[in-house]
């Protein structure tokens, strides 16, 4: 016996009888049990009464649900044809919005099932007194039962999850829209934009940039490690892409973001990541203006191709201000570092003595204990230094020590090809 109640080519046409009467019989009093049945799930479900509107749809989903079987059930049509109620659908929906979980929502199927098993099959013999011929009929109806709250159950599963990713993409398009709007420096409803983005608009805002070229990466546990590094359990974060996110926190005090205030983070940011920090500044202005500098910051690392883990942008400003245009920076390196502006390990070792010397102000035992070399070294590749570039390296000393920052962050972008 299958679950197509009421078809002749299966059943009996006693049985087929006794169904049609007794399923007529419960469609003419089909709101009475459906309050019934709505009794008996609050009763086990509290989270059914939670308030008048979830209190409606679960007994008009009881209702529809009942009327629906019983129907199909009297009219012989396959348990196949069944679709979910729009009642049904609307209190899955519901049950997503007050954000219950699905097994909450199926065990309102499973007990609407139980209640029909007890309550009306146990007074079968009230509708059909032969035993033998009853017995057939509830085994035909439990089966029906069956496979028609398995087959609602799954669509009304669906619903809810799709109402789920629908709530999903509103409240992803809402914080995407007031961070977007935030960067803009759009006039927006401040205490609006808090709400939406559950971050305060009013502290010190440290703004972050967490990129990768895999799929695999979770930039999420990555922004979360950087939130926690500065102090934040629920760092804001909004993905850029696929392979990109954007960061904020926000705090009473500035955060340290000098490189040594990072180390410790350096270590536990995945290889195949980098991170571009901001400079912490307060308010909404501050949102803006940190993640400008931390894309800017993202700008110059991807240029110059540096494989530190976290970059702060107090670190890149100075290069980051003088690259724009890049042909211009070439021409500056040129013009200040003459035939010092070509690739190759010599040229790059005067080139970081020359830099060490300026860094320490001219201290040669300074710029030594920097480089890890003997003084006269220092020495020797300064003299050298300053031959290749045709003037000493108190000339123009300015502009020198910013072309040597250059050459040191973008590298082979600014530099001439080693001849040969």
């Amino acid at each position: 016996m299958g679950v197509s109640a009421g078809d002749p080519a299966e059943l009996p046409e006693s049985v087929m009888l006794e169904l049609r009467n007794l399923t007529a019989g419960l469609l003419a009093n089909v709101s009475s049990y459906a309050d019934d049945m709505f009794g008996y799930i609050l009763e086990r479900i509290p989270e059914a009464g939670a308030d008048d509107d979830l209190r409606g749809l679960t007994l008009g989903s009881c209702s529809s649900n009942l009327e629906a079987a019983l129907s199909m059930v009297r009219h012989g049509i396959d348990v196949g044809a069944a679709t979910a109620p729009v009642t049904a659908l609307e209190h899955a929906r519901a049950m997503a919005a007050r954000g219950y979980s699905v097994d909450v929502m199926l065990r309102f199927y499973r007990m609407g099932h139980a209640y029909f098993s007890e309550r009306i099959l146990a007074g079968i013999t009230a509708f059909v007194p032969d035993p033998v011929l009853a017995l057939a009929v509830v085994d035909n109806l439990q089966r029906y039962a069956f496979a028609y709250v398995d087959r609602i159950s799954s669509e009304v599963a669906a619903e809810y999850v799709a109402e789920l990713d629908r709530m999903q993409n509103r409240v992803r398009a809402a914080r995407t829209d007031a961070v977007r709007g935030l960067i803009a420096g759009d006039r927006i409803d401040l205490g609006r934009a808090e709400r939406t983005l559950s971050h305060r608009l009013t502290g010190w805002q440290t703004a972050f940039v967490c990129w990768t070229d895999r799929d695999d990466a979770d930039l999420a546990r990555v922004g979360a490690a950087v939130g926690a590094h500065f102090g934040s359990g629920r760092p804001l974060l909004v993905p850029d892409g696929a392979q990109a996110l954007w960061g904020w926190v926000c705090g009473t005090r500035a955060p340290g973001v000098a490189p040594e205030d990072l180390a410790s983070l350096a270590g536990r940011i995945p290889a195949m990541v980098r991170i571009s920090i901001g400079t912490p500044a307060k308010g909404s202005g501050g949102f803006r203006d940190s993640h400008v500098q931390a894309q800017r910051g993202r700008r110059i690392v991807e240029l110059s191709g540096r494989v530190a883990p976290v970059t702060s942008y107090a670190e890149l400003a100075l290069v980051d201000t003088m690259s724009g245009d890049l042909d211009l920076a070439r021409a500056f390196v040129v013009t200040e570092l003459g035939a010092l502006a070509v690739e190759g390990r010599r040229a790059e070792e005067e080139r970081r003595a020359l830099l060490a010397v300026l860094d320490a102000q001219g201290g040669l035992a300074a710029a030594a204990e920097e480089l890890g070399v003997h003084r006269n070294t220092v020495l020797q590749r300064l003299r050298r230094a300053e031959e290749r570039r045709g003037r000493p390296a108190t000339d123009r000393v300015a502009e020198l020590h910013a072309s040597l920052r250059l050459v040191q962050v973008l590298g082979p972008v600014v530099l001439t090809p080693e001849p040969g």
